[in-house]
């Protein structure tokens, strides 16, 4: 055996285990040591007996191994056993780094687009999750359990285009009641989460150079879906009564695609006024475009305990150029990845196709197992069984926060969703005060973040969907800590 051999194999011995099976790793090693030409063409690697009795393996891991590279030709047998093919275009080292001006090798959209935060979605006071905890699992694996039982080929292939018809009947009854969404279930498109039905209205409503007004401070996958579609974005301030566009707006950049979070706006928490949505409705239709209305957190009303959540956009006038976006994955779990689009009755058609054509459906079995569960009631029974909850969590959180920080630092929203806004008019910066409570096992977002330009406000987003009332007030005491050191 070569020296660059037992190298390489002594490396693979004491890698951390990784849960990968012991000959996908031996062949992983050997194809990159060929590629990268520290096994160069012609070197003869060890019999299969040899080498399994060497390293302590079974023989079928080498020859497992052994095969897969022979058969990418990788590697060649001949009577004298097994050595590296020739491989002309292979250097040494190629391959071992990312070539020069890697970045610039992404297009533009792809470089423009912000980095995502990741791996807070499990601490207290992550904003948009919800207690996962209390969700019924018991009832959701029942159901999941009926639709795996009456599984077929097809439901192991794609799913149903557009969605499973099942699945959308129910989706439009649900919207219906608890919405007062006007559609059938022709209207209702199922895609793979919220993210991909925003892509879809970027893609498919407009065209690359169209106008598109956001709300500033913005829903940031909704930015990132637009300014990868290649759309001109305008950005539209935000007040007490949600977008507040100058009327002067409407002749000099009229919108192709105007985007809003109406029932709790997105983060700031104010609620679209009705005079607003009129005017909204009358205007993009008269430019010739599309209101996109985003209802991710809608389901809690907690302004009026008891009553039900505002009414959409889309049922003040059904036939309006309205798209209405939800998703299950804050209802249910983020995993799901199940979301809706609810589009006009004459544009169901073309709009169809085109999602059809552009995105594949999946995910089957678990459309089957939810379009039961909303038909069965559980969803609605949770939710109500939950905004009691919620509401006693977020009245804990307002109190530990002016326990806190007084009137000094303000506290948006809270009319609806989970989450609420705690302004830090005169502190640290936000971006500093997230990484020091990360430290202390506080999650939170800066509010700066989502903000076009330089101009925005200092703050933090609070979730407490995943924050039991009791510790909430020693929680809030670590996010103190962070803030004033």
């Amino acid at each position: 055996m070569s020296h660059e051999l037992d190298l390489i194999l002594a490396a693979l011995d004491d890698a951390p285990p990784t849960g990968e099976a012991r000959q996908l790793r031996l062949y992983r090693a050997l194809k990159a040591a060929i590629l990268d030409g520290r096994l160069p063409p012609g070197t003869r690697l060890p019999g299969s007996r040899q080498l399994a009795a060497d390293r302590r393996m079974a023989r079928n891991c080498v020859l497992f191994a052994y095969q897969l590279l022979l058969a990418e030709g990788f590697v060649e047998a001949d009577r004298g056993g097994t050595r590296v093919a020739p491989l002309p275009l292979v250097q040494p080292g190629a391959g071992a780094g990312a070539p020069a001006g890697a970045v610039d090798m992404l297009s533009r959209r792809a470089r423009g687009l912000p980095p995502v935060q990741r791996g807070e979605s499990l601490l207290p006071f992550a904003p948009g999750v919800a207690d996962l905890n209390a969700f019924p699992w018991r009832s959701w694996a029942r159901f999941l359990q009926q639709a795996w039982g009456e599984v077929s080929a097809r439901q192991l292939a794609d799913a149903e285009p557009g969605g499973e018809p099942e699945l959308r009947r129910a989706v439009a009854g649900f919207l219906s009641a608890r919405r007062g969404v006007a559609c059938t279930p022709e209207q209702v498109f199922i895609v793979a989460g919220g993210q991909a039905a925003l892509d879809a209205c970027a893609r498919l409503l407009a065209d690359d150079g169209d106008t598109a007004w956001l709300e500033n401070p913005c829903y940031a996958p909704a930015r990132n879906a637009m300014q990868a579609a290649g759309l001109k974005i305008v950005d539209v301030p935000v007040d007490h009564d949600g977008m507040a566009p100058d009327p002067a707006l409407w002749q000099a950049a009229p919108p192709r695609l105007l985007f809003v979070t109406p029932s709790h706006q997105y983060p700031l928490g104010s609620v679209l006024s009705l005079e607003r949505r009129l005017d909204f409705l009358q205007r993009v239709q008269a430019a010739g475009g599309w209101l996109i209305e985003d209802d991710y957190d809608s389901d809690f009303n907690h302004a009026q305990p008891g009553a039900r959540p505002l009414p959409a956009i889309q049922g003040l006038r059904p036939d309006a150029p309205v798209v209405y976006v939800g998703t299950f994955s804050k209802l249910l779990y983020p995993g799901l990845r199940i979301a809706y689009m609810v589009v006009p009755r004459w544009a169901a058609a073309g709009l169809g196709e085109a999602i059809r054509s552009l995105y594949r459906g999946g995910q089957a079995i678990e459309q089957r197992a939810l379009a039961r569960f909303l038909e069965s009631g559980q969803l609605t029974r949770h939710l109500r069984r939950m905004g009691p909850i919620y509401r006693a969590r977020q009245q804990a959180l307002r109190s530990a926060l002016h326990a806190h920080f007084g009137d000094a630092c303000p506290v948006l929203g809270g009319q609806a969703g989970l989450h609420l806004v705690l302004c830090l008019p005169d502190g640290p910066p936000d971006t500093a005060v997230v990484r020091a409570a990360w430290a202390l096992g506080v999650a939170a977002r800066p509010l700066s973040a989502y903000y076009a330009g330089q101009a925005g406000a200092n703050g933090l987003l609070l979730g407490y969907g995943i924050a039991e009332e009791t510790r909430i007030p020693e929680l809030v005491g670590r996010l103190a800590q962070a803030v004033l050191g």
